[in-house]
């Protein structure tokens, strides 16, 4: 019986910690994260949504496409999900300062916050999320981080009044022209469906 409270205290001490993570603390972090400039053109993107209970519920392709007048991004997604649905999002987001953003979207409430040091941007904002035919209003605690290989991670905590009832897990691909996939040149791998045969591998 005792094990069972030292198991709960670590549990919340592990909790804490991912709470309490800045964006300052990837300051020094290299490659810096600039998404006004890694977003401008052709993105592609792989992601997955898991339940609270870690079981997958959907898996999803998105095409991306970034203009970046130099005070505003504006973001093009084009969603194809594994079921067959599809969905569209434009999120237009400006600088407001040496760390800072700020995003609006139709789907978003408000306006999104987010804030970026070294390879790491932190989103939050609020969302009218899709569930059958109805919308739930929720939370959304956004993570990327930008590796050196041009790879940006995505992760995400989705919650509803404080309580998480799932993530989203996405992977960007950034490629410049010439570059290749398994061999493939990248424009040839992205219209061939590649990006959809791998995500339903």
């Amino acid at each position: 019986m005792g094990f069972r409270p030292v198991v709960i205290v670590m549990a919340l001490i592990v909790l804490s910690g991912c709470e309490n993570m800045k964006p300052t603390d990837f300051k020094d972090s290299m490659p810096r994260l600039e998404i006004e400039k890694y977003f401008a053109g052709k993105t592609q993107a792989w992601g997955i949504f898991e339940d609270r209970f870690g079981k997958l519920r959907r898996q999803f392709t998105v095409d991306i496409t970034g203009t970046w007048d130099g005070k505003e991004l504006t973001l093009v997604e084009q969603f194809q999900y594994r079921d067959g649905e599809q969905d569209d999002r434009i999120w237009r987001i400006t600088k407001t300062g040496d760390h800072t953003y700020e995003g609006k979207a139709d789907d978003i409430i408000g306006v999104a916050k987010g804030e970026s040091y070294g390879n790491s941007l932190n989103w939050q904002y609020d969302m009218d999320l899709k569930i059958g035919d109805s919308t739930v209003q929720v939370h959304f605690n956004d993570w990327m981080y930008l590796q050196p290989s041009g790879v940006l991670l995505n992760r995400a905590r989705v919650t509803k009044l404080g309580i998480e009832i799932g993530s989203v897990t996405l992977s960007f691909l950034k490629l410049e022209k010439g570059s290749t996939v398994s061999g493939v040149e990248f424009n040839d791998w992205l219209s061939s469906g590649g990006p959809m045969q791998a995500a339903n591998q």
